[in-house]
């Protein structure tokens, strides 16, 4: 089924791309300041890192769209009672790496100025097992996400910053003590450079 939808897209993507009006490859790079919304959790972004591409598929001066494909890193910190079924102490280091597939609408406000929104779709590359180190998986292994945010339009370069917020519960697990939805945050801001 995976490889089915991939193929979709790709040639989806290909058809749209013969039919705009511009086209190009961005290369991203940029901090990825992240958090888990929940009981378990410590309220306060943690940095990571963020690094992938993009696609600039513009069909007329105003709009477009924008698929990428990112890994971002996401980092955050057990809180001081995060759960007896967790295995997590208090103040453990929790890391996250998702493969996330943004598909964004490009508004061109001006020639230097995009603002972006749409979904994205994020794949966890290594669940994090629980410090324990017990068998149980303590996150889904997807996440469904909506991110806006603007990007600045130089001759190469890209100068980027969104916000994304989890549409979908990412806890995999039940725990007596934390009842609350796990949801994904992150503000990233970076550099992109044109490729193509």
């Amino acid at each position: 089924m995976k490889k089915i939808l991939l193929a979709f897209l790709a040639l989806t993507g290909f058809a749209m791309a013969s039919n705009a009006q511009s086209f190009h490859l961005i290369g991203k790079l940029g901090a990825n300041f992240s958090k888990v919304d929940g009981q378990s959790f410590k309220d306060g972004f943690q940095l990571g890192y963020v690094l992938g591409g993009s696609a600039e598929i513009d069909f007329n001066k105003t709009i477009g769209i924008q698929p990428e494909l990112l890994f971002n890193q996401t980092n955050t910190k057990a809180s001081n009672n995060p759960g007896d079924a967790l295995g997590y102490k208090p103040g453990d280091n929790v890391h996250l790496n998702y493969l996330t597939v943004p598909v964004l609408l490009r508004l061109n406000a001006t020639p230097l100025l995009t603002f972006n929104v749409g979904p994205q779709f994020g794949i966890l590359l290594n669940n994090h097992k629980t410090t324990a180190g017990n068998a149980i998986d303590a996150f889904k292994g997807g996440d469904v996400s909506l991110a806006l945010g603007a990007q600045i339009n130089l001759k190469m370069l890209r100068v980027f910053g969104r916000y994304s917020f989890g549409l979908s519960d990412v806890k995999n697990v039940s725990d007596a003590v934390d009842q609350s939805n796990w949801k994904n945050q992150q503000i990233q801001l970076g550099l992109g450079i044109k490729i193509l």
